[in-house]
């Protein structure tokens, strides 16, 4: 249990890791596996953020040290142990009696073992894929960035996530700005030679907050970066045949 008498002394790395809704769990056993614990969740609309930490490798004195500690601790709680054992037995027995004649009896403690429930409870919006959904199939392999499909999916899918492999096809500065770009996306790989699929759109984003990386978070992405998208379809504009997303995770292929 966090807060006891076995972190005193323990240094931790912590980290903050990013997950897709409804994804918590995977997420949560992958980094077990790791000798992480979990230390809170906080949640969104669309994803959760855990707080995990890992004890830091202690160095043989202060393992010896850690050791003399525990065994002093163990020492005094089996005196006290012992102590509310001799003393406390009639002050039980006489509440018990008590219980007895009022028709009364202690509440259960397991009640306070169950999860209150939350807002964090609610189903988790579960991303469209290729694989999942037809028109986004077809979506993908279009060879027209201005065809009305485009407009057509945009306006039923507003507001719903899309997940999909994509490509950095250009990355501008957005409206002259240092630290926030325009990214244009395409349906897979990066190809010089052909771009399938609308021309998706990232407009005005930091590249280190907005994207919302999970897993590896890359040094530095461009035009030819592989990506795993998984976004919030806003809207078609079709004046300039883009299509606007929002981002809402991102990984690296």
């Amino acid at each position: 249990m966090r807060g006891t008498m076995a972190d005193v002394g323990t240094k931790y790395e912590t980290r903050t890791v990013r997950t897709l809704r409804g994804t918590e769990p995977r997420t949560i056993a992958k980094w077990e596996k790791e000798g992480w614990e979990v230390v809170s969740q906080s949640h969104t609309r669309l994803q959760t953020e855990l707080k995990i930490r890992r004890p830091k490798p202690a160095t043989p004195w202060r393992l010896y040290a850690i050791g003399g500690g525990v065994a002093a601790v163990l020492l005094t709680v089996a005196i006290v142990t012992g102590i509310i054992n001799e003393g406390g037995s009639s002050g039980r027995n006489e509440a018990a009696g008590n219980s007895r004649d009022d028709g009364t009896s202690a509440p259960s403690t397991a009640a306070s073992n169950e999860p209150e429930p939350s807002a964090s409870s609610a189903p988790a919006a579960i991303a469209l894929t290729p694989e999942s959904n037809a028109e986004l199939a077809a979506l993908l392999q279009l060879g027209n960035i201005c065809d009305d499909s485009i407009a057509a999916f945009a306006e039923k899918y507003k507001g719903a996530m899309i997940a999909f492999d994509g490509s950095i096809g250009a990355l501008n500065n957005h409206n002259g700005a240092t630290t926030r770009y325009d990214l244009l996306l395409g349906a897979g790989d990066f190809s010089e030679t052909s771009a399938p699929g609308p021309a998706f759109q990232y407009r005005d984003v930091n590249l280190t907050n907005d994207l919302h990386y999970v897993g590896v978070v890359p040094d530095t992405i461009g035009v030819g970066t592989n990506l795993r998208v998984t976004a919030e379809v806003d809207e078609y504009e079709p004046n300039t045949c883009l299509f606007l997303l929002e981002p809402v995770e991102t990984s690296i292929r």
